[in-house]
């Protein structure tokens, strides 16, 4: 009865936090708000939204990229929800690609530095996995107050026409549709893409404007001579195909798309799929509201895999890591999960559930080789609080055994999905694929948390460093002072530990839930398999 009474707190709590998120995804959804919307669209142009729900086709599985994307950030501009730009992943013509949308109803599409970031991110994925990229342009270029943080460096506005080119050369296909302004530096990127649409009367490209012109030169010219459909499809043959609209113009994709020729391929395993056999559902009360307690990984495992079937990789040691094969939605994967039970070995040691071990991290190493001997993408589970610490460990050679897990993981060729399910602390969360070990697609569940430790000791450790600072000034720290120390301290860094902080900035693909999971696995493995393996599997020097 006390289990069933857990299980339906730890199942209304996880379905309101998914509830929650979706709200929030309602109002990025907005845009720059319904006023902006009706603005928009009274000029007679579709909104980003509409632009990519009308070129996808019905009724196939899509994802959406940085939704959270500036969630939270840059109020002292307005804000800047979903960084300004909509990236789905989906299918246009039954072909797998991305479409990279400006939401010209916030700051009339201007690029902020984590519109750039979100560019760019979708330029990789096209890039790991080879498939096709649209690009549906409607931006006034750099958002001017902020042209420090986005113009000059290696990873700013200049990359993304960088990327266009050696896209060019690998044979990626980009198609790119001006439905709107497209201003200055940012006039290359439909330009350097292999084939170029623009909106006739809505859409305009050149590098300066009438009124920059004006001012440069002296020349008295309108935008729409300047740089608008008829200049370019039939004096400067800048753009190859001029439409009358929006849908027109969508269409006129479709097609092509539809004539592009098929890709080799990589090979991965796959069956017919099939769902799991246990209720996917039950993830929901399975998951305990508390992060601190424990529950068994394995339950999440049947409960995400395909006839809820998993063969478990050496099931008896280094159980604090789960290992095994199983298949999502048809496609083969070998899984690495962090198993949240405490744990008895044999040798009678008692072992924390979340945290990385010796023999733990031994066996995801073997592991994570076996399935690059054998052609098999990896997902990670994270839930995990990081490597075991103290003298026994340290001892015991724990950063030895660290060091090779994050080497056979990091030098994968396989590619790697990373699941953040709770904690990602610390070293722990390199070791299971965080985002700087460049997994395909890396997203979390509500219930997830990042930070390089916990909340609870992190704050007392800056708690110390405050009042260490305070008591050099002369002031006197009382049991009440430091309680509220402690107080805004927590309440700031856990705020930083919340899936959405990490998602505004990136750090995560998408806040997702949990029943979302096969989907993006999925989908991301099928565009993995446009990208053939063309390196050679060598983990380098490795500690034994």
């Amino acid at each position: 009865m006390a289990q069933d009474l857990e299980f339906n707190k730890n199942e209304d709590k996880l379905k309101l936090m998914v509830s929650d998120i979706k709200q929030k995804l309602e109002k990025i959804h907005l845009g720059g708000g319904e006023k902006r919307i009706e603005k928009h669209k009274a000029k007679g142009k579709m909104t980003a939204r509409e632009r990519v729900a009308y070129l996808l086709d019905k009724n196939r599985p899509q994802i959406e990229i940085g939704a959270f994307a500036g969630y939270d950030m840059y109020a002292e501009h307005g804000g800047c929800p979903g960084g300004g730009v909509v990236v789905v992943m989906g299918y246009v013509k039954g072909r797998i690609c991305l479409i990279v949308a400006n939401d010209a109803t916030v700051k009339a599409g201007a690029w902020f530095p984590i519109t750039g970031k979100k560019n760019l991110r979708a330029q990789e994925i096209a890039m790991e996995n080879k498939i096709p990229i649209i690009y549906l342009v409607d931006s006034a270029g750099v958002y001017l107050p902020m042209q420090d943080e986005i113009f000059p460096d290696k990873e700013h506005f200049g990359r993304i026409f960088r990327n266009n080119a050696i896209m060019s050369s690998m044979g990626i296909t980009q198609i790119s549709a001006i439905m709107g302004s497209c201003v200055a530096g940012g006039a290359y990127l439909p330009i350097m893409s292999d084939e170029a649409l623009i909106v006739n009367k809505t859409g305009s490209i050149f590098l300066a404007g009438s009124y920059l012109v004006k001012a440069a030169i002296g020349e008295n010219i309108d935008n729409e001579t300047l740089g608008g459909a008829t200049t370019h499809c039939e004096i400067s043959g800048v753009t190859d195909y001029k439409s009358e609209d929006d849908p027109d113009a969508l269409r006129t994709i479709q097609t092509i798309m539809d004539k592009i020729g098929e890709s080799n391929k990589a090979g991965f395993s796959r069956t017919e799929p099939a769902k799991p056999a246990k209720d996917e559902k039950e993830i929901y009360g399975l998951l305990p509201v508390d992060r601190t307690k424990q529950y068994d990984m394995k339950a999440i495992i049947e409960r995400l895999v395909d006839n809820s079937e998993f063969e478990e990789y050496k099931e008896g040691y280094g159980k604090t890591i789960v290992t095994g094969y199983a298949r999502i939605d048809g496609w083969a994967v070998g899984i690495v999960a962090n198993n949240r039970e405490m744990i008895k070995t044999k040798t009678g040691e008692m072992q924390f559930g979340g945290v990385i071990y010796s023999d733990s991290a031994d066996k995801a190493s073997r592991f994570i080789a076996n399935c690059n001997q054998k052609k098999i993408p990896l997902v990670f589970l994270q839930d995990v609080s990081g490597f075991m610490v103290g003298s026994r460990s340290e001892h015991g050679g724990i950063i030895k055994d660290g060091a090779k897990m994050v080497s056979t993981m990091a030098n994968s060729v396989v590619p790697k999905f990373t699941i953040i399910i709770g904690n990602s602390y610390g070293a722990g969360n390199y070791a299971m694929c965080g985002k700087a070990y460049d997994p395909r697609l890396i997203v979390a569940w509500p219930t997830a948390n990042l930070a390089v430790m916990g909340g609870a000791q992190a704050a007392k450790v800056l708690l110390q460093i405050e009042t260490a600072s305070l008591k050099a000034k002369g002031e006197e720290i009382t049991p009440e002072v430091e309680k509220e120390l402690l107080d805004r301290i927590t309440a700031s860094y856990e705020k930083q530990t919340k899936p959405e902080y990490a998602a505004a900035r990136l750090w995560t693909d998408a806040i997702i839930d949990p029943l979302q999971t096969r989907t993006w696995i999925s989908m991301g493995i099928e565009a993995a398999n446009h990208a053939p393996i063309e390196k050679a599997y060598n983990p380098g020097v490795i500690q034994a």
